[in-house]
């Protein structure tokens, strides 16, 4: 194993400055070798360390059940920052890792120079790891003082809408404008009566002042429930409002690894095929060993001999990035590795002609369980692809008021959605907010059938 462990290394030196060589820039790569049980608990956690909970352990064990059952592998987990960091499984073999070191250092690149990358390690931080653990440690330091129970209920509400963020306002945003309650302020102008203003007589009797109430909250509806509720929930104690917090921020970290898989992916996957093939210090043996692996990573389905409905990342990524490098050069591909996300990926560059190439029908499934392919429509085809990544997968819904009496209103945009929600879904998360939100609330929705649908909780 000592030998496998230098060899290693060595090919990773030399990996490192061909890609370099080729073009690619990237902050240092901290790699690491560790067992396949931390690299699931790694995928289920999405980090190496973070706060503790119960779905967690949920996701852990389908992940395990998964595994056993050959539907996944895990060959690597990285971590954007300076440095980035990435883990490595053990029971990989030479030939695997080495392509999977490759496979990390576009990974590197893409992290590096992605504007949407860019400005969430700019605000998260470099160094998310240690944060995440610095959350762990808070979360730890709450239990101690508040009891598991308390800080488990706190937890429940923020993870319950970990997804629920507003990417556009940026992480470190202000509390509202707070407005005056009272205002006084001359009439608008009114060309009529100034006619009639330096006439003799009385003159015209002050207007009286405007009164207006209390400002609106939130004053448009507000999409980032977590920011929302941490600064707004009625009766929210400081360390309950510093978990919102801390999840907000863990949630900030992962949004552009959920808006640019395709296009990270396969971006990753172009150099580790790229590199490989012009490493001519790798043995012949490895060297084909490692584009077998490859071949594994971006088959059509991600799921082997099995039918998915589901198209893998890692191909469709591959094949774009191919088809745009063949046709319009290597600069071109890290200009648009710089400006785009998966949405503007997939619209302006899945054409019609690769998409025949990929074989990507729209599978139908009807009513009596047969599944049915279609003749793909182009437009239809992208926005099949992407609807799993509006609104960072999540349904979009917005805190539109604050009654009087301090219940908080939900509402629910389904028209943007495209669809209701799943009514016991929908009541379990406010099962869960309640005892965060101390008030009643209600959430104004529709159902799978498209029929008005309000929950309340009080």
């Amino acid at each position: 194993m000592r030998g496998d462990a230098a060899r290693l290394a060595r090919y990773t030196a030399e990996l490192e400055a061909l890609a370099r060589d080729q073009g690619l820039d990237y902050y240092p790569v901290e790699f690491e070798t560790v067992p396949t049980s931390f690299m699931m608990e790694v995928a289920v956690y999405g980090l190496p360390v973070r706060m503790p909970h119960w779905s967690f352990g949920v996701r852990y064990i389908y992940q395990l059940v998964q595994h056993r059952m050959g539907h996944s592998r895990l060959f690597e987990v990285v971590f954007p920052g300076n440095p980035g960091r990435a883990y490595l499984a053990a029971n990989n073999s030479v030939e695997e890792n080495t392509l999977v070191v490759a496979h990390v250092l576009g990974h590197a690149d893409f992290s590096k120079h992605n504007l949407l990358f860019q400005r969430s390690q700019e605000e998260v931080g470099y160094h998310i790891v240690e944060q995440a653990a610095a959350h762990a440690r808070q979360i730890a330091a709450a239990i101690e003082a508040h009891g598991q129970a308390r800080v488990e209920a706190v937890l429940d509400a923020a993870l319950a809408l970990e997804q629920h963020i507003d990417v556009h306002q940026g992480l470190r945003r202000p509390r509202y404008e707070d407005l005056p309650a009272e205002e006084t302020s001359a009439p608008p102008a009114d060309p009529f009566r100034d006619r009639f203003a330096q006439l003799p007589g009385e003159a015209l009797p002050e207007p009286p002042p405007r009164r207006r109430g209390p400002p609106a909250i939130p004053p448009s509806p507000e999409y980032d429930l977590l920011w929302f509720i941490a600064h707004y929930a009625p009766d929210m104690e400081p360390w309950e409002r510093d978990i919102f917090l801390a999840v907000r921020s863990e949630s900030f970290y992962f949004y552009p690894v959920f808006a640019c898989q395709i296009m990270n992916e396969g971006w990753a996957c172009h150099w580790h095929a790229r590199l490989l093939r012009e490493a001519d210090f790798l043995p012949h043996a490895l060297y084909l060993d490692a584009i077998k692996a490859h071949s594994d990573v971006v088959r059509p389905y991600a799921s082997g001999q099995q039918v998915s409905l589901a198209i893998n990342p890692y191909h469709l990524g591959f094949m774009l990035w191919e088809k745009i490098i063949e046709e319009h050069g290597l600069e071109h591909a890290f200009q648009l590795r710089r400006e785009e996300d998966d949405f503007s990926f997939v619209r302006n560059h899945l054409d019609e002609a690769l998409a025949r190439e990929l074989d990507l029908f729209r599978y139908v499934q009807r009513p009596s369980g047969t599944i049915t392919v279609e003749e793909p429509d182009i437009h239809a085809l992208r926005e099949a692809i992407l609807a799993p990544k509006f609104n960072f997968g999540a349904p979009r819904v917005a805190a539109t008021a604050i009654e009087t009496d301090g219940t908080l209103v939900l509402t629910h945009d389904h028209r943007a959605d495209g669809r209701g929600l799943d009514p016991e879904h929908a009541r379990k998360v406010l099962d869960y907010l309640q005892p965060v939100w101390r008030r009643p609330i209600r959430l104004e929705t529709v159902d799978e059938h498209r029929r008005e649908l309000t929950i309340q909780r009080r």
